[in-house]
């Protein structure tokens, strides 16, 4: 096609389309005789509506990035605004990952069986003796509660043994011990868990999961398991400690004595002043 040809095609599409478009498709019509005298494909022609060349000007979002107005994009703005948000001082923090025993230290008590993480709990192995871990992490000493999963997998023993802060004094909640049915506290006026005024009795099952709870108040400890309260301690007039064994699990820790136990959903959070003030400091009989 000579460009006589070509301004005849001009002509000839410019009368088939509507007078706004006259100028445009004029235009498009040369090109696209000029392509075709050249031996150019005509796929690669612009299109009538232009939009070749929207295709070929609009940015493409970088690879693993949304599309602008992609559903689920947050605002940098609001994302921003999230972060800055107060943490809630008062909120339960896990202490557990799940995966690693990051944020425990293995203390070495001499016998000990192994510790590692299995599917999500971390399991203290039977030793001979103590096997225990201890808390790495930032700790409340008063007015604060601890909750988590516990269950024995092998043995006879405690458990799920709870040290834990009680101000400056450690105190150690025993759970299964003695042959593993008692339940108390380590020590309370130098008295441990089988022979204090926190002396219970209970039946545990192998391999079924407890949920144990313990509250440290200025004015009480207490420690529920299931949902039955095991433990209600006016603190005042008595001397909180432990027994030596668990020395190593200080400030916070948990052991097992000569059995397998497992633990998992491990959290602590802070009392609120309203939550303390609501503690009764005397029992009702005092």
């Amino acid at each position: 096609m000579n460009r006589q040809e070509a301004a005849c095609a001009s002509v000839v599409c410019a009368r088939a389309v509507r007078p706004a478009r006259l100028r445009m498709a004029c235009v498009l019509a040369t090109i696209t005789a000029l392509l075709a005298a050249a031996n150019v494909p005509a796929a690669e022609a612009p299109k009538a509506d232009g939009a070749a060349f929207h295709s070929a000007t609009e940015e493409k979002p970088a690879a693993g990035q949304p599309a602008a107005g992609a559903k689920g994009e947050k605002p940098k703005a609001e994302e921003k605004k999230e972060a800055a948000k107060p943490k809630d001082p008062y909120a339960w923090r896990s202490m557990f990952d799940g995966k690693t025993l990051k944020g425990w230290k293995v203390p070495k008590f001499g016998g000990d069986g192994e510790v590692k993480v299995v599917d999500g709990a971390i399991s203290i192995g039977m030793g001979d003796g103590v096997t225990g871990i201890a808390y790495t992490g930032e700790l409340p000493k008063i007015n604060y509660e601890f909750r988590m999963e516990a269950r024995r997998t092998m043995g006879i023993d405690f458990f799920a043994t709870t040290t834990f802060p009680y101000n400056e004094d450690p105190c150690s909640l025993v759970v299964g011990g003695w042959a593993g049915a008692v339940v108390g506290l380590s020590c309370v006026d130098y008295y441990d868990a089988s022979d204090n005024i926190t002396t219970k009795y209970m039946s545990f099952k192998d391999k079924q999961w407890y949920r144990i709870h313990i509250r440290v108040s200025q004015q009480r400890i207490e420690a529920w398991i299931d949902n039955e309260k095991v433990v209600d301690l006016a603190t005042k007039g008595h001397k909180i400690s432990i027994r030596n064994e668990v020395d190593l699990c200080r400030p916070f820790g948990i052991a097992t004595w000569c059995t397998e136990g497992q633990l998992r959903k491990l959290e602590i959070r802070s009392l609120k002043p309203e939550e303390v003030e609501e503690i009764p400091v005397r029992d009702r009989w005092d």
